[in-house]
């Protein structure tokens, strides 16, 4: 069921955002945090810890991937519509190294009524390409906040434009 409450996408995306970070606890566990989001688009870091060292030195690929997965996840609901990951590929371009801040950004490239494509370039703090993944995505049914939820969000964003 769609919203009849009105958030700008923007304010929408965000909302949306937030709530699935507040719901992911795989990431919040990573010290994965938000940065940006759009409307179809996000953009999350995560610094490379040592536990994230793998036999040659460098960062395990899995926790790059789980980066990009979970850019690629806040992207593709920002909408508002309950959305999951079909499939999605990774090739690993160059190493991260303990310390690195490793940034994910996820741009949606088409989104359809039910599946969208969604590139994540993974870069170094000196803007390195290490990464590049694609997902795909498939809508499903459910909203990740319900009217009231939307209506309080309005509510909260008018508050704050009038102070």
């Amino acid at each position: 069921m769609q919203s009849t409450v009105e958030l700008s996408p923007q304010l929408l995306a965000e909302s949306c955002a937030e709530r699935m970070y507040e719901r992911d606890v795989a990431t919040r566990s990573l010290g994965i945090v938000i940065d940006a989001v759009m409307p179809g688009e996000a953009v999350l870091s995560m610094l490379v810890s040592d536990v994230m060292i793998q036999g040659h030195g460098s960062c395990h690929g899995g926790y790059i991937f789980t980066l990009a997965d979970s850019a690629f996840a806040i992207a593709c609901n920002t909408y508002n519509t309950v959305t999951v990951g079909q499939a999605c590929t990774i090739d690993y371009i160059a190493p991260a190294k303990l310390g690195d801040r490793l940034n994910a950004t996820a741009k949606e490239l088409s989104r359809g009524k039910r599946t969208g494509v969604y590139d994540v370039s993974i870069v170094n703090q000196r803007d390195k390409l290490l990464a590049t993944f694609r997902g795909r995505s498939y809508q499903v049914q459910g909203v990740l906040m319900d009217e009231r939820e939307l209506q309080s969000k309005a509510a909260e964003y008018l508050v704050w434009c009038n102070e």
